[in-house]
């Protein structure tokens, strides 16, 4: 079960990161996404994008590389509206999370990846979730991605292992560790066709990638940018 592992793929900076991580990892990686009704469904058209840019990157990437699936929650995403899913103003709420949060997603995600990983013999989730530099979202901690692991292994009566890599890091950490990785070529290709911005807007681009440069996901990509080129510059 082990040999494998399913990755939460949504094109973000994050989950190349992690598809990157994991590719160095495991024999075979396959990757899913959803599509929620996530204002950014740009995000959906850059997946195969990114995916395709990051096999051409190594061979040994290309070759344990395997299978992609996009789920339908459309649904769920309407029940769970936020300003992720809806035309409502980005803001953080009366009880200070953030009105992107969009609720259980992650867990509702997961619960879906366990499922189709089961049925493909896969015991291992990847995940780009961090609770050291995110937006505030409860379902991003460490502390809920234990109790769901250990939910998800109860329910499937099989060990599911729910892996994120990000969890400790910063953004520039993220940008530091996708260099490690691939080096210049991984980094180009994350600023080049990964997706972050809320808004949807790959007009406008940044030395960090596309994006409005003002929602909270765009300043928190760049933000990590900054401070990585600055710690590059100081190393060189």
């Amino acid at each position: 079960m082990r040999d494998a592992a399913l990755v939460l793929f949504s094109s973000g900076q994050d989950s190349a990161t992690c598809l990157a991580w994991a590719l160095e990892r495991y024999l075979r990686v396959e990757t899913i996404g959803f599509d929620y009704g996530q204002r950014h469904a740009v995000e959906l058209a850059q997946r195969g994008v990114l995916l395709d840019a990051m096999a051409g990157l190594k061979p040994l990437w290309r070759e344990r590389l395997g299978a992609d699936q996009v789920v339908d929650l459309s649904g769920y995403g309407a029940l769970a509206e936020s300003a992720l899913t809806a035309d409502r103003a980005i803001a953080l709420a009366a009880d200070g999370v953030p009105t992107t949060f969009v609720p259980g997603r992650n867990l509702v995600f997961l619960a879906v990846a366990a499922a189709y990983a089961y049925r493909r013999g896969i015991g291992v989730l990847v995940g780009g979730m961090c609770e050291a530099d995110y937006s505030g979202y409860p379902d991003c901690r460490r502390a809920a991605l234990d109790a769901m692991q250990q939910a998800l292994s109860l329910g499937l009566a099989a060990e599911t292992a729910i892996e994120t890599p990000l969890m400790r890091l910063t953004k520039a950490q993220t940008w530091t560790l996708a260099h490690d990785l691939g080096g210049d070529a991984l980094v180009s290709a994350i600023v080049e066709h990964s997706h972050t911005c809320y808004l949807g807007d790959r007009t406008h681009r940044h030395e960090w990638g596309y994006g409005c440069g003002t929602c909270p996901a765009c300043m928190l990509r760049e933000s990590g940018w900054r401070a990585w080129r600055q710690s590059q510059l100081r190393s060189s």
